[in-house]
């Protein structure tokens, strides 16, 4: 059984619970019809024998024979006998063991007896004449009716519970087919789409029943299986493009030592280079695993906030000085700290930093201040600025402004950034400004 498909076990559970229950019902039917029936039998040979007595002849105490006894021994077409002390006055044609059986309840009180050769019941009631008992009375009740009654009625509420069996199995799986079909055919098809289609949806509604609630559960379960697609594809598109840089340093750096012998100090320089790159690609890694466990709701650490913003304007100074570009940092009143690790927090501001520095024509401003709930980095650059259509376009991955055409790039250190940010409870805008670009980094307070 534990085998077997559902239907099939609630189908055989609903036929056996209705067979089980037909089976007390019948039997219960034919016990009460079997008692009442005995009843109605002895009711019968009582009201029989108090005809008799009503009709009976009594003279000085004694039973009278009645003249015309073959047929007084009759009473409603069955056999009536009358015994006094000195024998039998009216005694019918009877089988011998009827007549055997009448004759011993001549004496006690009244009572019946049952002959099931001659299927008969006999009931015997005494004559009694101012307190002295004179005779006996009895009636005969044929059971022949009664045992059909009762056979009738077992065999009728058989073939009733039979077909009653019927009908609930037949019906019964109708139901339970008609009902689990649908629910058989979401499950493939919620199989099939999270492996061919992880946008198909069955957007039935807001749930009213099982099934459109099962239709919900589905759909928000394939919406976790696709929203997980969709961040392996954006870890990996992310961690191609954070990876490329230094591992292209990494490269040059290590042909251009091997290109030709060099004198140790030349060495010690390009293993210096090397490490500062492969540093530079160990916080990336570490940057992007505590994103995503970020994402996943695991615990966070905190960092001061002017240590970042230091840590990513020193890690942007060689590319300011390369473009010509001076980093100025505006310090808060007092310690602020962030709640995210420091390395995830750099690795927030650091695109951004880097955009201002390859946008901007002399200055690039970092500001820490304090925002209700959040410490908010501002980076501020002289630029050619960010128009009002931009500023939310800017934030797709592969999008890229109008002023990005000399400069290289594949669009994604901005998005990177913003999911980042906002993986942590944080956000990044472009704000307006007078001048250049204005950019609002968001980091929740610790």
């Amino acid at each position: 059984m534990k085998r077997a498909g559902l239907r099939l076990r609630l189908w055989l559970a609903v036929v056996l619970l209705t067979g089980a229950a037909l089976a007390a019902a019948i039997v219960g039917f034919n016990v009460l019809l079997a008692g009442e029936l005995d009843r109605g039998a002895d009711s019968l040979a009582r009201s029989r024998a108090s005809a008799e007595l009503d009709v009976v002849q009594i003279t000085n105490g004694t039973i009278v024979p009645r003249e015309t006894a073959d047929d007084a021994a009759r009473v409603g077409g069955s056999r009536v006998w009358i015994f006094t002390a000195a024998g039998a006055i009216e005694s019918p044609l009877a089988p011998a063991a009827v007549t055997a059986a009448a004759r011993a309840l001549t004496g006690g009180p009244a009572r019946f007896v049952d002959i099931p050769d001659a299927d008969v019941r006999l009931f015997s009631q005494p004559v009694v004449v101012k307190g002295a008992r004179v005779g006996t009375v009895v009636t005969e009740v044929s059971l022949a009716p009664y045992e059909q009654t009762r056979k009738t009625a077992l065999v009728a509420s058989l073939l009733l519970a039979a077909l009653v069996v019927l009908l609930v199995a037949a019906a019964a799986w109708w139901l339970l087919r008609a009902s689990l079909s649908p629910v058989r055919r979401m499950t493939r098809q919620a199989a099939d789409w999270s492996e061919h289609d992880p946008a198909g949806r069955f957007a039935l509604g807001d749930p009213h029943d099982e099934l459109t609630e099962l239709a919900a559960t589905l759909d928000t379960l394939l919406e976790r299986v696709a929203a997980s697609l969709r961040h392996e594809q954006r870890f990996s598109a992310e961690l191609s493009h954070e990876l490329r840089t230094p591992l292209a340093g990494l490269i040059a750096e290590a042909e251009l030592a091997l290109r030709r012998e060099r004198d140790p100090a030349e060495y010690r320089a390009s293993l210096e280079q090397i490490l500062g790159s492969a540093g530079k690609l160990a916080r990336t890694v570490d940057a992007l695993v505590a994103a995503a466990r970020a994402e996943a709701g695991s615990p966070r650490g905190t960092a001061d906030a002017l240590a970042v913003v230091e840590e990513v304007a020193a890690a942007c100074a060689p590319l300011a000085e390369r473009l010509g570009i001076t980093i100025t940092l505006a310090p808060p009143a007092g310690a602020i700290r962030v709640g995210i690790d420091a390395d995830l927090a750099e690795r927030i501001l650091q695109p951004v930093v880097e955009n201002a520095c390859h946008y901007g024509q002399a200055d690039v401003v970092l500001t820490v201040t304090r925002r209700g709930t959040h410490v908010v980095i501002e980076v501020e650059d002289d630029g050619p600025g960010i128009t009002a259509a931009e500023r939310e376009s800017i934030f797709e991955p592969g999008s890229r402004g109008s002023a990005s055409a000399a400069t290289p790039g594949a669009g994604l250190g901005l998005a990177l950034a913003r999911r980042l940010a906002r993986s942590v409870s944080g956000d990044i805008e472009a704000a307006a400004a007078a001048t250049g670009a204005r950019f609002e980094i968001a980091l929740p307070l610790a």
